[in-house]
């Protein structure tokens, strides 16, 4: 039996190709995987051939396993990612900028993607420069000398409909989903490596890009925003 601290599950999903893959979390290699090659000209995803996938490779993962899978991280590429570029000006009228201004900052951006996308759901959030009054960066700089912050970000988003359709298959097998990992996006966080999509996977959310930030639902309290949340200052 494989302890279930050690190993994580993913499923991939694109017009060309589904898979699934077991990692070893400590090894980094799968300890199963399939791939299926499809044959669809279709926009549209054809959710029963991924109902028929799973039903063909779920239980032999759980075999392997000694037990039955709960959780899965989904890696999805599709016609119907939509990436949206946005950006945010503020006067810092305390002129040394804080992580509680970049905070509010950010929650303000991802605020106001949730209100104009409400029928969307954020997979990615990652900042691609600052301004500091008239320099730019593509870091943040603590407790400097700021009377104007800018902010330059990028949303990477996809239907809830879409979502929901492969949350209900998964739901046949016992199974909820902890993660949504846009497959474009983390490949290109790697494009220089020769590694596989589960590993880039895995490597992307423990934060490989430092300037993407951890999404979590706003009734996480204990601990502080920046301090568990965002991955900009690993």
């Amino acid at each position: 039996m494989i302890d279930e601290l050690d190993f994580e599950t993913y499923l991939s999903i694109s017009p060309k190709k589904i898979g699934i893959y077991l990692l070893d979390k400590k090894k980094l290699k799968n300890l199963y995987f399939k791939e299926q090659d499809l044959e669809n000209d279709n926009v549209f995803f054809d959710f029963y051939i991924l109902k028929k996938f799973l039903d063909n490779n779920i239980f032999k993962i759980e075999k392997l396993l000694g037990k039955f899978i709960k959780n899965i991280i989904l890696i999805i590429e599709s016609e119907n990612i939509l990436k949206i570029n946005v950006g945010l000006k503020k006067k810092n009228y305390e002129n040394i900028i804080s992580k509680k201004f970049l905070e509010n900052s950010l929650f303000e951006l991802k605020d106001l993607i949730n209100e104009n996308y409400q029928d969307y759901k954020i997979l990615h959030m990652h900042i691609i420069s600052y301004l500091f009054d008239e320099k730019y960066s593509d870091k943040f700089k603590f407790d400097m000398n700021c009377k104007n912050l800018g902010i330059e970000t990028q949303f990477i988003s996809l239907p809830n409909n879409f979502i929901l359709e492969i949350e209900k298959i998964l739901e046949n097998f016992h199974i909820k989903t902890t993660n949504y990992l846009n497959q474009n996006y983390i490949r290109s966080l790697f494009k220089e490596e020769k590694i596989e999509l589960s590993e880039m996977a895995y490597k992307s959310q423990l934060g490989h890009n430092t300037n993407e930030i951890s999404i979590v639902s706003k009734n996480v309290k204990k601990e502080g925003f920046f301090e568990k949340f965002f991955q900009l200052f690993s």
